[in-house]
């Protein structure tokens, strides 16, 4: 992937302090997601929420990953991940697999049920769409790692989607007229 350096005045600008950026980003509903990878470096799996297409030809995803996940290391040793969508009832699991389960361990495969695509990534049963990748490209960004990954093998399910917003999980409705 080519960084563009764009020549301009705006580096000057300082950068809106973290409170006002954090809450900015809270009241954004964002749709909540498994990323999920297996290889040499072992299993792993951590809830993300910013996660989107990048391109369609060829298929392209992005997931971004905080740097000081172990995930990080095991999706770049692996080369593989699979991208989860979560249904409206798997909110327990985003929670394990952000490290605060109600009950149980964290990060524990355990808690659910999964199948492969076409990479060892692990494919969530009854998630709303399971994107099953290689890596295609990795960026370091600010704290995060992005995870560019061309998609192998997808699956999809016509449920609600599980949504993050406010720090609460919602499902997704209609609009009331």
């Amino acid at each position: 992937m080519a960084t563009v350096k764009v020549e301009s005045n705006a580096e000057s600008l300082e950068s809106v302090d973290v409170d006002t950026f954090v809450g900015a980003m809270r009241v954004q509903a964002a749709a909540v997601n498994l990323v999920t990878s297996n290889g040499p470096a072992g299993r792993t799996g951590v809830t993300v929420s910013a996660m989107t297409s990048v391109s369609a030809e060829p298929p392209l995803i992005l997931a971004c990953v905080n740097r000081r996940s172990p995930s990080v290391t095991a999706i770049r040793q692996n080369g593989v991940f699979c991208i989860n969508a979560l249904s409206a009832e798997q909110s327990e699991l985003a929670n394990t697999f952000a490290g605060r389960p109600s009950s149980g361990e964290p990060f524990d495969f355990a808690s659910a049920q999964w199948v492969n695509l076409t990479t060892a990534a692990p494919a969530l049963v009854d998630a709303v769409a399971n994107l099953d990748c290689v890596v295609h490209d990795i960026v370091e960004a600010g704290s995060h790692t992005i995870f560019i990954g061309r998609v192998v093998g997808a699956a999809y399910r016509n449920v609600k989607p599980l949504v993050y917003c406010d720090r609460t999980y919602l499902a997704p409705g209609p609009l009331k007229d």
